[in-house]
């Protein structure tokens, strides 16, 4: 008789990347529109799928690079709808393939999204992506740190050396297509102890005595 398939196979799947980095990047590298376009364009050629807080600056030059690479993007909303979206925050709606409207402003956004996450990168930044930064690491999230892109990123090992407990496995890179390489290494390292810890739980117990 053959065996039966397991339950949680460790088959290839597309996992949700956060990208998390400054709406405005006066505190920026130069160069940032172009290496927030190249993350999300290597997201979508690795064949997974954007997720960015449906706002300005690098989160929406990396849906810009996904899209344009023919990837699938998703945008959390601070705002509660689309008119809300567009009116009260003054955001973008294209090239989001979707927009989660969470209506629970930018803090409650942050925490949504950033937990919907398989693993998370952060370029430049601001209080916001310290913020995302922070929720991630205490999800215990894989995350990638693009080095030399201004702000938050390039603070984050100065906060690492001050921290005496980290949960994440961190990568740093300042090549954006090796930075994604790097990271999917991880959150597929992370998805395989998943499912063997999942298909373990569902092993029968043959020592079980039943009355």
């Amino acid at each position: 008789m053959e065996k039966k398939e397991k339950i949680y196979k460790e088959s290839k799947r597309k996992f949700n990347i956060v990208v998390s980095g400054a709406a405005v990047t006066d505190l920026c590298c130069d160069n940032i529109k172009e290496v927030a376009k190249e993350v999300g364009a290597e997201i979508a050629r690795q064949g997974q799928t954007l997720v960015t807080g449906a706002t300005t600056g690098v989160p929406y030059f990396s849906a810009q690079g996904c899209h344009e690479a023919g990837g699938e993007n998703v945008g959390f909303s601070p705002a509660e709808s689309k008119i809300d979206h567009v009116r009260r925050y003054k955001l973008p709606i294209d090239p989001f393939d979707l927009i989660i409207y969470t209506g629970s402003d930018y803090v409650g956004r942050n925490i949504i999204m950033t937990k919907s996450a398989d693993g998370v990168i952060i370029i430049c930044g601001r209080t916001g992506t310290l913020h995302e930064f922070a929720t991630a690491v205490e999800c215990g999230k894989p995350v990638g740190i693009l080095e030399k892109s201004g702000g938050t990123a390039d603070k984050i090992k100065f906060i690492l050396d001050e921290s005496k407990k980290i949960k994440s496995p961190i990568v740093f890179d300042r090549d954006p297509k090796s930075l994604v390489e790097k990271l999917m290494k991880l959150v597929e390292a992370d998805n395989k102890k998943a499912s063997k810890i999942l298909n373990i739980a569902k092993k029968p117990n043959r020592n079980r005595k039943y009355k």
